[in-house]
């Protein structure tokens, strides 16, 4: 069985508490093993990155942004391995996985124009010979927690800004899908990038324990459930870390009548399902607002019977499985509550079996109508293929339903009035808002990241907040002033004059 290592510093490195089992989501079977690292591999990471910091801290915009143009290139070139890398070992469909790495790379290119992100302010004679210029500086060693759910994507949000800013790196993959880092990791060492300045450490709860406490780490960057980021925001940030901690999500889509519901149908179809649900934006719960609902639902019934489920390296396949065994029964769990609950399951992917793979983490898509806000269904994250329904009575009533949820990471609407569109992006409390686009993940050059439950702390990801998260400000007033024999020192507070 492939044994799944650390890379530190340049090389593989073995070690650690154990090892864990790698799955085949499509069929069931274990496909590796992956190190699991504890405070001493997260030491020797962080000493490595800790002694690239030293020169790379240094090194000229223009040989950072050489590597990142390099990098860039290899990950184009690269593109197909990637995907079905992340495919191997997540379960998702290889074109939804090569549309992760090409949505990756646009962060890429975003930080090749790392000079011109880092460009300070100047300014002449604020005070008679004096002037006063601002820059950015790098942190030192960051970190990067990433989720199983975009294994090269998300990192992407984090490594390539960071190590562009100046910065050195750690990453800890989740477990579930860890091969991507070390492929990653690779193609950063062919780029150009030196020894150290990117590390992966694989691990569970105690690699991430030990980067949070580790003194020689600065910076923290978290993307997964709501409980964890608000763990890593608190232990972290007492221990005067940065933090940057995105959380779960609730993402709902509300349906004007008049909007144009084939063309809604099929937009939220592929948002709740794509993936098998397994995305911080995708669509989970749908509000339809009176008297649109049970014509909606038939259209979205149709979408949902009509999705093919099969491997995800399989031609014609349009969803795979769910992650791993656990993640399966915690879906089927919330189906099962949810019926029990009152609610009408319009279409249930439950018994799904897919030929030649009957051990395989496979759940067909499940459609849940006349959802109320006090269903377990709806309270929770369930992180599958399950889309659920509410009613509403006009927009106003819609917004409120979104507005009371915990969460906050995404939103969209569907309808043809700009006087709806302007007046539901005004009056919800959600980062990230769609009009007519269900999954409205900002490009690279924006920042992405949701409000309330969904953000712990208050800088967003990538974009130019993700250039200020990886820096800090520094401010320098100057005066070169001319000998004066009889000049004399003033005590008074300095003024401009």
């Amino acid at each position: 069985m492939r044994t799944i290592e650390h890379w530190i510093g340049g090389t593989s490195v073995t070690g650690g508490s154990g090892y864990a089992t790698v799955w085949q989501p499509a069929t069931g079977q274990p496909q590796a093993e992956v190190a699991l690292g504890g405070r001493v591999e997260v030491d020797l990471a962080v000493a490595a990155a800790v002694k690239a910091y030293g020169s790379w801290g240094d090194v000229s915009l223009s040989r950072r942004t050489k590597v990142m143009f390099a990098l860039r290139d290899l990950v184009e070139r690269h593109e197909d391995e990637l995907a079905r890398l992340i495919t191997a070992e997540h379960g998702k469909t290889v074109e939804d996985a090569r549309g992760e790495v090409i949505r990756g790379r646009e962060v890429i290119e975003f930080a090749c124009g790392i000079p011109q992100l880092l460009k300070g302010a100047y300014s002449d004679q604020v005070s008679t010979g004096v002037d006063s210029y601002s820059l950015r500086t790098p942190l030192g060693v960051c970190v990067g927690i990433t989720p199983f759910n975009f294994p090269v994507m998300v990192p992407m949000w984090m490594h390539p800004i960071a190590i562009a800013c100046g910065n050195t790196f750690v990453q800890k993959p989740s477990e579930r899908d860890p091969s991507p880092a070390n492929f990653v990791a690779r193609l950063y060492a062919d780029a150009g990038l030196p020894d150290g300045v990117f590390n992966v450490v694989h691990g569970d709860r105690g690699a991430v324990d030990a980067l949070l406490d580790h003194p020689d780490v600065a910076a923290v960057s978290f993307v997964g459930s709501t409980p964890i980021a608000s763990y890593v925001h608190q232990r972290a940030s007492a221990t005067g870390k940065r933090v940057q901690g995105l959380g779960g999500a609730k993402n709902h889509a509300v349906v004007l009548p008049d909007a144009d519901l084939p063309d809604a149908a099929r937009q939220i179809a592929a948002a709740a399902y794509g993936s098998a649900g397994q995305r911080c934006m995708a669509i989970s719960a749908v509000v339809a607002v009176d008297p649109v609902g049970d014509e909606l639902v038939t259209l979205l019934a149709r979408q949902a019977a009509a999705i093919v489920v099969g491997p995800g390296d399989q031609p014609g396949s349009q969803m795979g499985p769910v992650v791993t065994a656990q993640a399966r029964e915690r879906v089927l769990a919330a189906v099962d509550g949810a019926r029990e609950a009152g609610a009408a399951i319009v279409v249930d992917g439950s018994d799904l079996r897919v030929g030649g793979h009957e051990d395989g983490f496979f759940v067909g898509p499940c459609l849940l109508d006349r959802v109320t806000p006090t269903m377990a269904a709806y309270q929770q994250e369930i992180f599958g293929p399950v889309l659920v329904v509410l009613r509403a009575r006009n927009l106003d009533e819609a917004i409120a339903v979104i507005n009371a949820n915990p969460y906050g990471n995404g939103t969209a609407l569907f309808t043809s009035g700009g006087a709806a569109a302007r007046r539901f992006v005004r009056g919800t409390t959600i980062g990230m808002i769609g009009v007519n686009v269900p999954v409205p993940v900002p490009m690279a050059y924006h920042s992405f990241g949701g409000w309330k439950a969904s953000l712990f702390g208050d800088t967003h990801a990538h974009g130019t907040e993700g250039v200020a998260f990886y820096t800090r400000g520094k401010v320098v007033t100057s005066r070169w002033p001319e000998p004066v024999e009889t000049a004399q020192p003033t005590l008074h507070f300095p003024t401009a004059s």
